[in-house]
């Protein structure tokens, strides 16, 4: 048995992941804002109410959640879109809010599992495709992303005994792509209208596909960003 620990369960990936894992015969630690009741009595499963927006205070709150643990693998799966429009339209405010969630949060969750768990061996940081891509109208959201693509990779240097990898799991049906599927003018935004073109996997799909592939990450360097899409 493993034990995975889990930011951002109550639908989409998160989800799909938690189920996944447990029916793997894992333990699944869940820190987030919602609690996905549906896994709610399961004997392996432990959940964590914290809105990782708070990052001001997310070191002190979680770390007796996490303190003692060792963690097999650690998945840092919250994460907000924000807007889409042109940065210039964009209010720097905005940004500010992707950003805590997308990387300040991951940073600070990453700095409270290496002073206060007995060990983690692995952290993936969810990332996408949207951190190479400059696309018109994914300012805030590809800015957090390459963000947290780097913050993955200097914690490499850093932090010598984890194992670290940003990875882009692929284009899966969220309320976050639905968002953009119905909401966005793919006239104005031409990436809206390559994504409603790409593969669109389920969640349960790529959940499956990631507990295949997240032990093949340690085959690389650590630090690195990956792409389930391009990965042999």
């Amino acid at each position: 048995m493993q034990n995975i620990l889990i930011t951002g369960a109550s639908s989409g990936l998160g989800e799909a992941l938690v189920e996944a894992y447990l029916q793997n015969g894992d333990a699944v630690y869940v820190i987030g804002k919602t609690l996905p009741k549906r896994f709610d009595n399961h004997p392996h499963f432990f959940f964590f109410p914290y809105d990782l927006s708070e990052t001001f205070m997310l070191k002190s709150t979680i770390k007796e959640f996490v303190q003692n643990h060792s963690f097999d693998i650690a998945i840092l799966n919250a994460g907000v879109l924000g807007d889409i429009e042109t940065l210039g339209k964009t209010e720097l405010s905005h940004i500010k809010d992707v950003m805590e969630i997308n990387v300040w949060a991951n940073k600070e969750l990453i700095d409270t599992l290496a002073a206060y768990t007995e060990s983690v061996k692995q952290i993936v940081g969810i990332s996408s495709g949207a951190a190479v891509n400059g696309s018109k109208g994914w300012g805030a959201y590809s800015l957090s992303k390459s963000s947290l693509n780097m913050l993955m990779n200097v914690y490499a240097k850093e932090l010598l005994g984890i194992h670290l990898t940003a990875l882009a799991p692929g284009v899966i049906d969220t309320p976050m792509v639905q968002h953009i599927l119905e909401g966005v003018d793919d006239t104005v935004y031409p990436s809206a209208k390559r994504l409603k073109e790409s593969h669109i996997q389920t969640p349960k799909e790529a959940a499956k596909l990631l507990l295949h592939t997240i032990p093949k990450l340690l085959n690389y360097e650590s630090g690195s960003f990956l792409d389930v899409r391009t990965m042999e």
